[in-house]
């Protein structure tokens, strides 16, 4: 995540130079924790969290389990691991519903902390739960909270209840009383109610708040806090737990590029529990909080089972199973195509989804280069063919292609490398769904021994065994192979400027088909 990206790579190369030393001596240990403390007084988190940290990864790190490893540096990234995990809460805590609807859930928080937004998005998550949720409008002092709550409620579906215009007019424990009631007659199972903030702790704002929890009796208080307000994290989430006293937090605005170290100091100052982490501006960018699985991130060891989950939400399986079907028997076409990277595009934001691979925090510029307007291209492309040439591609001669690249916006060399590259993925893709192993370009097969040595002999074999240097350059270059076509996945980045000859080519197809 981009808010503990700096501490990421702090800690990833601390981590690198210990991988070169087979035994770890006392000084490497206390090198490698000063190093460590560094980085997070750094990332913002806050002293007495660090100190404890350390002292307990420096006091594992010289015990036994360390020195008997066969592999000290990985052993002590695990001790790493696992500490991180345990500031971070430990087990992942889901929401507590009441045995007796509805449940309430009552936000807190700063004003600007996102209260608002995340009532958006849990009202969201819980309707695609099957959950009838109710978002009552309690706070009635910020200038048009109550308006903004009510385009958040119908951007997500969800019923909203605003009695009072706000803006200073209204009674908010009367307004969140009433709300409850409005949800029981209503048979909503779920009450979120969105209570005002202020720009900093005072006693107007913890009275009203703790007021409106004794009106209300909610299953959850939810603090959502700015995951970039700095080191005043932990002073407002103390101030927040002695005035209200929640039970969960909500760490918000982590696609952020500040340090956010203080966010990670929370759960382990209040005792309390991080639930959810809000990851962008969109609806759907809302994550149940794990433990283990934001400090593999931070580690930069990846987010596998989060990436499987989303791809599960966003592929359905009986369509997979017809796409591995077609494959199989050579069906596969650029229809099958469209429609995977349309589900695909349900999954967010690529540069995310490769973002939790491990390693990929060593790939960060890569990443940050990738155009995701590409897939838009892509599919402007395709988009532009008729269902008869989306299923046959044989019947794109230059007229066609033409006609394809001015109705997408592209030039042919686009359309040309988007087919090309497609049939290569094709022919991968089938081989792979029989059981066989790819042949890829430049590679040879891959697992088949002495596939790449039996082509370098074949290619030697070929060149000039003339004694004269001039004459020997010469006809070597004559019989060079030729360079096998750059560019990204489907052919519309990265791609070499045209020789003569394939020029030439592109002048014979274009004006004699």
């Amino acid at each position: 995540m981009a808010t503990f990206g700096t501490l990421s790579d702090r800690l990833t190369e601390t981590f690198r130079n210990l991988r070169t030393k087979g035994k770890l001596s006392p000084a490497d240990v206390d090198g490698t924790v000063r190093e460590i403390r560094r980085a997070l007084l750094d990332a913002d988190v806050a002293l007495t969290v660090v100190k404890d940290f350390t002292a307990k990864v420096r006091e594992r790190a010289l015990g036994d389990e360390v020195n008997r490893a066969l592999n000290p540096a990985q052993q002590v990234v695990q001790i790493v691991n696992e500490e991180l995990v345990a500031i971070l809460g430990g087990q992942q805590r889901r929401l507590q519903f009441a045995k007796n609807p509805p449940t309430v859930i009552m936000l807190a928080g700063l004003q600007g902390s996102g209260k608002t937004t995340f009532a958006g998005k849990l009202a969201r998550q819980l309707e695609k739960d099957g959950h009838t949720p109710l978002l009552v409008a309690a706070d009635l002092q910020r200038p048009n909270a109550v308006n903004q709550l009510q385009v958040v409620a119908q951007q997500a579906g969800a019923a909203i209840y605003a009695p009072q215009p706000g803006n200073g007019v209204g009674d908010p424990v009367q307004v969140a009383r009433d709300g409850v009631e409005q949800a029981r007659r209503a048979q909503h199972d779920i009450v979120i109610i969105d209570t005002a903030g202020r720009l900093g702790v005072d006693a107007e704002l913890m009275a009203q708040a703790a007021d409106i929890r004794t009106a209300t009796d909610p299953d959850e208080v939810l603090f959502v806090i700015d995951a970039m307000i700095g080191q005043d994290a932990v002073n407002t989430a103390r101030a927040f737990q002695d005035g209200v006293d929640f039970t969960g937090v909500v760490l918000s605005k982590l696609d952020g590029d500040a340090r956010g170290g203080a966010a990670l100091s929370v759960a382990s100052i209040t005792g309390r529990p991080i639930i959810y982490a809000s990851t962008g501006e969109g609806l759907d960018d809302l994550e149940a909080f794990h433990p283990d699985r934001m400090a593999s991130r931070i580690l930069d060891l990846g987010d596998i089972l989060t990436l499987i989950e989303q791809a599960q939400q966003a592929f359905d399986e009986d369509e997979a199973r017809k796409v591995a079907d077609k494959l199989a028997t050579e069906q596969f076409t650029l229809e099958d195509f469209l429609e995977q990277m349309q589900q695909m595009r349900k999954m967010g934001s690529m540069k995310k989804m490769l973002g939790m691979l491990p390693g990929m925090g060593q790939m960060k510029q890569q990443l940050e280069d990738f155009d995701e307007r590409e897939i838009d291209r892509t599919e402007a492309i395709i988009r532009s063919m008729t269902p008869s040439e989306r299923r046959n591609t044989k019947l794109l001669n230059g007229s066609r292609r033409l006609r394809i690249a001015r109705g997408s916006g592209m030039t042919v060399t686009d359309v040309n490398q988007l087919v090309q590259r497609f049939d290569q993925a094709a022919k991968m893709m089938k081989t792979v769904a029989r059981g066989g192993v790819p042949n890829i370009p430049g590679m040879g097969a891959m697992g088949k021994p002495g596939a790449s040595s039996k082509r370098g002999k074949q290619q030697k074999k070929k060149g000039s065994r003339s004694g004269n240097p001039a004459k020997r350059a010469a006809e070597n270059a004559g019989v060079a192979p030729a360079a096998e076509p750059t560019g990204s996945g489907f052919g519309l980045a990265g791609t070499k400027a045209p020789t003569a000859s394939d020029l030439a080519d592109l002048q014979k197809m274009l004006g004699n088909r």
